[in-house]
């Protein structure tokens, strides 16, 4: 584990884009003004049908730290972890300290929004939404909203009725966490300009 001793630089955050300089000690001391991060653009979304166990928080730590701006705990019709009423708050408020703990790990300067549990309809509904789904055109910024659903896949009742477009994530069957991580790395790697699209005319 990192040991600071005083006088070593850091920089603290107020996770909402502004970021300062400071000189470590008992008290901290400002070394110049803050400085003001532009949120990222556009913002990019990730809603993952909740699984078992302590998946749901290794997702959110990954896709926390590669800078996926909004995450979703997403409820579709094959979902098989259903937290009841009680027991939802309580989850997402855990799954909000791992976001911010891997924010503060990755020096993030915005910290992301980890919404509660939403139903499949009105994820797929909103502006810039995609499904993944096998055989799908490659992701993209033009829909930076990417559903992953459970280990099952969609329903078909799903499939048929949304308008969303079907993003595919590669060759391999990939469990719904593997699949929200891959989503999340590709768009954020577009917007940042690490890969560039593919250009669809070949």
């Amino acid at each position: 584990m990192l040991r600071l001793r005083p006088g070593d630089p850091v920089t603290v955050s107020d996770g909402a884009g502004g970021r300062l300089a400071c000189r470590f000690g008992p008290a901290l001391e400002p070394m110049g003004e803050v400085e003001a991060v532009p949120r990222p653009n556009p913002q990019v979304t990730v809603a993952f049908a909740v699984v078992k166990g302590q998946r749901p928080e290794w997702a959110v730590q990954k896709l926390t730290e590669i800078g996926v701006d909004r995450i979703v705990l997403l409820l579709s019709a094959r979902s098989v972890v259903r937290w009841p009423a009680g027991e939802a708050g309580t989850q997402v408020a855990r799954l909000r300290r791992v976001a911010r703990e891997a924010s503060m790990q990755s020096r993030r300067v915005w910290l992301p929004v980890v919404d509660v549990v939403t139903p499949f309809e009105a994820m797929a509904a909103e502006p810039g939404a995609a499904l993944a789904h096998p055989g799908g055109v490659p992701p993209s910024l033009e829909h930076p909203v990417v559903l992953i659903g459970p280990e099952g896949g969609w329903d078909e009742a799903e499939l048929a009725g949304s308008r969303a477009v079907l993003v595919g994530l590669g060759p391999s069957v990939l469990r719904t966490e593997t699949a929200a991580v891959v989503a999340g790395t590709l768009l954020c790697a577009l917007r940042a300009g690490v890969v560039t699209p593919t250009d669809p005319g070949g």
